[in-house]
């Protein structure tokens, strides 16, 4: 049996991937993050601005104890930043591309799903 380097199919030399490794392990990271539907719904409403833990509670209506747990999953994925004012610790989405990444996967969810043909994905 031929080594998978060795196997054409005619298609010719195809560039290696261009991604850095570090960047892969990263991104898996995020996603596995968000991936969780509680985690999912704080980052849904943290595209629309800052949330103290407090409102993210009521918001949900999940504990508060559950809600700091799934902010600090989402903190140290990258996703999420925190400020604190005084007792009040609030929440925001790290950056834009999150705000993006998660906007586009929210509307991507809701399409109508497209009827695949017999060649299809």
């Amino acid at each position: 049996m031929a080594a998978a380097d060795d196997i054409r199919h005619g298609h010719g030399d195809r560039p290696t991937s261009r991604v850095p490794a570090e960047a892969l392990t990263t991104a898996a990271k995020l996603f596995r993050s968000a991936g969780e539907e509680e985690r999912l719904r704080l980052l849904a409403l943290l595209i629309e601005g800052e949330w103290c833990v407090t409102e993210l509670a009521q918001a949900t209506s999940a504990n508060m104890s559950t809600v700091s747990q799934r902010l600090s999953v989402l903190r140290a994925a990258g996703l999420v930043a925190r400020r604190r004012e005084g007792k009040h610790a609030w929440y925001r989405l790290s950056d834009a591309h999150i705000a993006e990444l998660i906007t586009n996967a929210l509307a991507h969810a809701g399409e109508t799903p497209i009827e695949k043909g017999p060649s299809g994905p």
